[in-house]
């Protein structure tokens, strides 16, 4: 990548008082852009791309069948701000339509009944064997939010704006709690492109599920085009903000991209900070584009 290009993304970063690593591919001629591609991360829930990528390879191997009805009681659901995770009654829905919740607005509470169903083992296996051996999950959804009560002494949520507390947060350590690179989750989400998770009607599902993110304001702020699709999961932790998603053209051209960045700041709300994937996002796509 030429040093001009890496300064813009930097300064992306910087201005929003954040750092940052990213990779974009461009999905048909492998070229990339990268910056600390190859850094460890906490993966927060961009995890959930790789649970849903393995509910798709799985049902395309016929060992799942994702329309499988699960009932979830309506009690012990993992927390969480959306989806089940708020919800006060039972429940009765499928695998996908799960697997479409923890996508859409990041259900926790559904992705942990995924996670529960699947297997961490499965999951892992899955990336493994994607060419992904930087991309492991030691924990589900609820397992995760439980460290950080362990880890804040159960002070609730102004402990995850408190510096000291948030300094002691496990889940930031990507040695210690669900983690990738940004490489390896462009990888993955170029192969599901590119056909290489599953095949056939399945993978137009799966590509379908992860269009369907409620969320516009980070790596999709930097595409604001009528005719330019973006599909992501997001991902969030105090001080964490991160998108890896896929960026599709009128024209045909396609790119991977993931974005990871931490904040100086342990403010819950930080505009500036979401705005920067978006940012960082396009101008690496714009280099991919120009061939530079």
């Amino acid at each position: 990548m030429n040093t001009p290009v890496r300064s813009r993304i930097t300064a992306a970063f910087t201005d929003a008082g954040t750092t940052g690593s990213l990779c974009a591919t461009d999905i048909d001629t492998g070229a990339a852009i990268t910056l600390g591609a190859d850094t460890p991360v906490s993966t927060a829930s961009v995890h959930k791309l790789c649970l849903v990528a393995t509910l798709y390879r799985e049902a395309a191997a016929g060992r799942i069948d994702p329309t499988t009805p699960l009932d979830i009681p309506a009690g012990g659901r993992a927390p969480g701000p959306t989806g089940l995770a708020v919800m006060r009654d039972a429940a009765r829905l499928s695998l996908r339509d799960l697997a479409s919740l923890a996508i859409a607005v990041s259900d926790n509470a559904a992705a942990d009944v995924l996670w529960d169903h699947l297997g961490l083992d499965t999951v892992n296996a899955t990336m493994k064997a994607l060419g992904l051996t930087r991309t492991i999950a030691v924990h589900n959804q609820a397992g995760l939010y439980a460290t950080m009560v362990t880890d804040t002494g159960r002070s609730g949520p102004a402990a995850l704006v408190d510096p000291a507390a948030v300094a002691r947060l496990t889940v930031l350590d990507p040695t210690r709690t669900n983690r990738s690179t940004p490489r390896d989750m462009a990888a993955l989400l170029a192969a599901i492109w590119r056909d290489e998770v599953c095949e056939g009607p399945w993978a137009d599902e799966l590509r379908a599920v992860l269009g369907v993110q409620a969320w516009s304001h980070r790596l999709a702020s930097g595409f604001p085009f009528d005719d330019v699709h973006v599909s992501g999961k997001t991902g969030t932790l105090p001080t964490l903000r991160h998108e890896a998603g896929v960026v599709e053209y009128p024209d045909g051209g396609r790119y991977a991209v993931a974005v990871f960045t931490r904040a100086a700041s342990t403010a819950a709300t930080l505009p500036a900070a979401d705005a920067a994937i978006g940012r960082a996002a396009r101008i690496a796509v714009d280099a991919l584009r120009a061939g530079t």
